[in-house]
């Protein structure tokens, strides 16, 4: 008996000592992290594909309240989920890449009320949203430094004052823009393409990534845009050429994708440019869940500098199905009937 005793406790001390070598599980991460090396191609190229998530809850600009503040502590950011949970819930409108901004003002002001992006019918609501990705930054906007667009050019701003105020005329029931015909209607409301590349977040906001050797192809969920990235050295088309998606040209800077997109047409721009605006996308694969997507816009007739972004795209294990936008078309006789009423109430008639 005292030899089968000495032996369990000889047992339980080396145990004892196992257990206290073996690693945690945060160490298991952090060393998996630290030993992680980029999976690659046949032709040695980093190997972006997949399917990859923009989920993210960080605002485009930096909020007000975080001026100067470029991250927060792991504490202020378990504060702000609590502040989300409280002022938006499943019961009211979706709130997109403002989520943060809504929820601060709300608390700054001691009460919420819910924001509709569409004041005749509102919107999806959170029920239907992905779930955010959060992380510590305070804006995804990296340069300027102090997480804000640059200011618009006097050209640009005489732009969007004359698009403000062709709204403001016939904005009557929740309407914006004109709408004397479908051709008036923004490409998105027609279903024709959300633009490239689409940086809007938790709305259907996935992306698709495969390769060749001679090209990338990055596909978008919604109205299933595709772009073909040439990656062999070609150059881009002539000026007189433009594209609804602009014309892309890639190649890799060590293990960095770059990808510069021109020759936009006019109703087709970026953020509010001119069709002469160059994007410069850079694409990072940092860790087996994301890759760190910069996006730079350079256009000096609408801002005043270069500026740029940074979204984490994050890993998912789904496949992307088809958006079926033009299902939505439905709603397009509406809106010109709405206008319509809305003119015989106010004594008009369309400008066309």
């Amino acid at each position: 008996m005292r030899n089968l005793l000495a032996a369990l406790v000889a047992l339980g001390l080396a145990a004892v000592s196992i257990a206290a070598q073996a690693p945690s599980a945060g160490t298991k991460t952090a060393n998996a992290a630290r030993t992680w090396k980029v999976p690659r191609t046949p032709d040695g190229h980093p190997d972006l594909q997949g399917v990859w998530a923009n989920n993210s809850v960080t605002p485009t600009e930096r909020p007000k309240q975080w001026k100067d503040k470029q991250s927060l502590t792991d504490a202020e950011l378990q504060e702000l989920k609590a502040l989300v949970a409280r002022y938006v819930s499943d019961g009211g409108d979706a709130v997109f890449q403002n989520f943060v901004q809504v929820a601060l003002d709300a608390k700054d002001k001691g009460e919420y009320k819910q924001i509709s992006y569409d004041r005749a019918t509102g919107n999806y609501n959170e029920f239907w949203m992905a779930g955010r990705d959060w992380d510590n930054r305070t804006s995804l906007i990296t340069d300027p430094p102090n997480g804000m667009m640059p200011p618009l050019t006097p050209e640009a701003q005489a732009r969007r004052d004359r698009r403000r105020a062709l709204g403001e005329e016939s904005s009557e029931n929740g309407l914006s823009g004109r709408a004397d015909g479908p051709e008036d209607r923004g490409l998105s409301e027609r279903c024709i393409t959300f633009g490239a590349p689409r940086m809007g977040a938790a709305y259907n906001s996935y992306f698709q990534i495969v390769q060749s050797r001679e090209a990338v192809a990055i596909l978008q969920e919604t109205i299933h845009d595709a772009r073909i990235v040439p990656t062999d050295g070609r150059p881009h088309l002539p000026p007189s050429v433009r594209q609804v998606l602009g014309d892309p040209r890639g190649h890799w800077e060590g293990d960095t994708l770059v990808v510069e997109t021109t020759n936009y047409l006019p109703i087709s721009t970026f953020s509010g440019s001119t069709e002469n605006v160059r994007v410069i996308e850079r694409y990072t694969r940092v860790s087996p869940d994301y890759i760190n997507w910069e996006v730079t816009a350079i256009d000096p007739a609408t801002w005043t500098q270069p500026w740029t972004l940074m979204i984490r795209l994050k890993r998912v294990n789904e496949q992307l199905y088809e958006y079926a936008c033009h299902e939505g078309n439905y709603a397009l006789p509406g809106i010109l009937a709405g206008a319509r009423a809305a003119e015989k109430a106010a004594g008009r008639t369309p400008s066309r």
